[in-house]
């Protein structure tokens, strides 16, 4: 029988594993190349794992909610187009030990009930009853009237374990609507004398009912509402202290005017939507600057690796994005020094529209080199990000805002009305000095307050 490993693939050099949530196929299922096998999910993306090969599913070696390391095997697929019998051989010899486990564990029983059942009155039928079910008939104090008169789901008839059990709860059932009655009477009539046996049935039953009322007023009153987090929220939780406990956080900040920019994009946005068929946001914008500044200054491009940096060769910058159910994930913009206003703008809406739709590819979300996240679109003037591991900076764009300010001219100071926003530098102060940190934020912010208002798009 040829086989093929169905592994775990590659998900980007910052995830080492991921966890398996579902299997889409079962052994024995017929599987086509690029036909989705199982979903896995990380810290970052849930995604499919398709099949390379066509085949047939024989055998998986994780189950769900089990983690899975990068380039372990998942699966084993036959590629002879045939299901190996070996396959349905193991099932079946499955299946047989376990009714015969099954046959000898109720033989065992049946031949302790024989030892130990209760002698039970003698049936006015030839009905059978196996000593099981006349030991619980005998300890609930069912008769045998009563016995000859369940109705049998087992074989010819027969009265079963389930069909006595399901007899003796409803009866008890039955027998407790008197002393719900006799409560409610004994309340109505304190001053009627009652028998003490009487009084000692009804008692313990209102104690219960009073203290299952006091469990439950216990139990409401305390208001708060208890949520599990989800699969997503807690890997990004063990993310990001993770993050922080290896990163030495370093912020720096810096005021840019960008009015010169806002308004040239919204001189130009309905041109732009017209010719290309996409909104212009300030983020493709955005994202222009920071590849120029990576540009510029390499060793922001960079990683940790133990004790030695690795200078990336690509640019690849990471788009964080909210989810609607609250959580947050980082699509990759893949060399975006190359692209220019109108492809970064294309693949910046694709993105954020996929990654609402939970539609991402892995490939999509690893290999990042650097992180902007941009904070403002909550009305945040700026933040504190934690960077996104192993990289070494992550910038948070803040809200634009038109404020006062003193405005430089050759014929002196005055004060106008501007489009100002502030930007938020976090860098790994391991390998990254304030220097350098500094001197690349404001290099974005250099090139923003520099925006040629003539500028086509």
């Amino acid at each position: 029988m040829a086989k093929f490993e169905l592994k775990l693939p590659k998900m980007g050099e910052s995830v080492a594993e991921a966890t398996l949530t579902t299997w889409l196929k079962e052994v024995g299922d017929e599987i086509e190349m690029d036909e989705a096998v199982f979903e896995i999910a990380t810290d970052k993306v849930d995604s499919e794992v398709p099949s390379e090969v066509d085949g047939i599913l024989v055998e998986k070696l994780f189950n769900v909610d089990d983690v899975v390391k990068v380039g372990q095997t998942v699966a084993i697929i036959s590629t002879d187009g045939d299901a190996p019998e070996e396959v349905f051989i193991k099932e079946e010899a499955e299946e047989q030990i376990e009714a015969s486990v099954q046959e000898i564990e109720e033989t065992i029983v049946i031949a302790k009930d024989s030892v130990q059942a209760p002698v039970l009155g003698q049936s006015s039928t030839d009905r059978f009853y196996s000593p099981l079910v006349k030991n619980i008939a005998k300890q609930e104090g069912v008769t045998i009237e009563e016995l000859d008169a369940i109705p049998g789901t087992g074989k010819e008839g027969r009265v079963s374990k389930n069909d006595i059990i399901n007899y003796v709860a409803s009866r008890k059932t039955k027998n407790k609507a008197p002393e719900v009655v006799l409560e409610k009477v004994s309340k109505s009539t304190e001053s009627i004398p009652v028998s003490k046996p009487l009084v000692n049935v009804v008692k313990p039953a209102a104690a219960e009912t009073n203290k299952a009322a006091e469990t439950n007023k216990i139990e409401s009153s305390s208001g708060h509402e208890v949520i599990e987090m989800s699969r997503m929220g807690k890997l990004i939780a063990k993310h990001m202290v993770d993050s922080v406990s290896t990163s030495a956080h370093v912020q720096s900040f810096i005021e840019v005017d960008v009015t010169n920019l806002v308004n040239w994009r919204n001189n130009v946005k309905k041109a732009f939507e017209e010719q290309e068929g996409e909104k212009l946001t300030f983020t493709p914008i955005f994202l222009e600057a920071v590849a120029k500044a990576l540009k510029k200054y390499p060793l922001m491009n960079i990683s940790i690796q133990g004790d030695t940096v690795i200078k990336k060769k690509n640019i690849n910058i990471g788009m964080a994005a909210a989810l609607p159910d609250g959580n947050l994930i980082v699509p990759v913009i893949k060399n975006a020094d190359q692209l220019n206003l109108v492809g970064m703008a294309k693949v910046v809406n694709d993105l954020a529209v996929r990654s609402r739709n939970n539609a991402l590819k892995p490939d999509e979300v690893q290999d990042g080199t650097y992180t902007v996240t941009n904070v403002g679109t909550f009305g945040s003037v700026f933040g504190t990000p934690i960077i996104n591991q192993p990289q070494v900076g992550i910038l948070a764009l803040g809200a634009i805002r038109k404020i006062p300010s003193v405005i430089e001219t050759s014929e002196g100071d005055y004060i106008g009305i501007r489009s100002k926003m502030y930007l938020s530098h976090s860098y790994d102060h391991r390998v990254v000095n304030g220097a350098l940190g500094s001197m690349f934020v404001k290099a974005v912010a250099d090139y923003l307050e520099a925006w040629d208002i003539n500028r086509d798009f």
